[in-house]
């Protein structure tokens, strides 16, 4: 029986069609923060996980305000972001349906090695009211991010909410670039430890301030609420996270190191 070329094609199409459907369903949104991507972390994790699944991740960096914001939206399958409070808060809205502790790792107060306001040393309450008095330079992200949340706690519990110097200026952008303002201006700021390491332009910063039990940083993973969004991609996105939570996950995460040192540290389920 001879297939006539109308009919091939139209074959052809359709099995191209049903492939291309098929990458489709083995990928994944995540919404996450800006530090797991810049940290480096994503590059040594991703790959390991497409191995493990076959299945891709396409990373959508933002703060994570920004991040949680695309799972309301429908816009995500999985959010992985570091701001407790509000994880739990979108996942009691019916917005997300669990949240996982992934790892952890801290915040620290960067600012000029000469240290003018003499804020070196672990506590991050002390240091602040130290640049508020002195109207030192400060950069904060002013992104919603995990981060800039962190930051706003510690002013509150300073009670320096609404006095933070003349010295204070919001950026509105992600780690890096806050991180290239203060390196180019000789300010302070606070920074997630991984995207530090991972910080090549660092000109005069140092680390003053760290071991402040209260500069603790937890990451959590959730998946985007199929009741919500029945686009989500439920059975993808939570092979991901049982993979992060899992001993292989928590293996790489443990792995990942800059210059030696451990950038995150695993601890789900804790």
């Amino acid at each position: 029986m001879t297939i006539s070329k109308s009919l091939w094609r139209t074959a052809l199409g359709t099995a191209l069609v049903l492939a291309t459907l098929a990458a489709q369903a083995q990928s994944i949104v995540v919404a996450s923060t800006t530090s797991t991507e810049q940290s480096g972390l994503f590059a040594y994790l991703l790959p390991e996980f497409k191995k493990a699944s076959g299945i891709d991740v396409k990373v959508v960096a933002l703060g994570t305000g920004q991040a949680i914001d695309m799972g309301r939206r429908g816009d995500a399958d999985v959010l992985f972001v570091h701001d407790q409070v509000a994880e739990e808060k979108v996942v009691a809205e019916g917005f997300a349906v669990k949240r996982f502790p992934v790892m952890y790792n801290d915040f620290v107060l960067i600012g000029p090695a000469a240290d003018p306001a003499k804020t070196k040393g672990n506590d991050i309450v002390e240091a602040l009211k130290k640049l508020a008095n002195g109207n030192v330079a400060f950069i904060s992200r002013g992104d919603k991010s995990g981060t800039h949340a962190a930051e706003l706690r510690f002013w509150a519990i300073a009670q320096l909410a609404d006095k933070k110097g003349s010295g204070y200026k919001e950026c509105g952008c992600g780690m890096g670039p806050a991180l290239n303002i203060a390196s180019s201006s000789g300010a302070y700021l606070l920074a997630d430890r991984g995207t530090w390491l991972n910080f090549k332009n660092r000109g005069d910063l140092a680390v003053l301030v760290e071991g402040d039990k209260r500069l603790f940083n937890q990451y959590g993973v959730m998946l985007v609420n199929p009741a919500k969004h029945p686009h989500v991609k439920v059975a993808e996105g939570q092979k991901f996270i049982d993979w992060l939570v899992a001993a292989p996950g928590q293996g790489v995460i443990a792995g990942y190191k800059i210059g030696g040192e451990s950038v995150f540290f695993p601890n789900a389920g804790k």
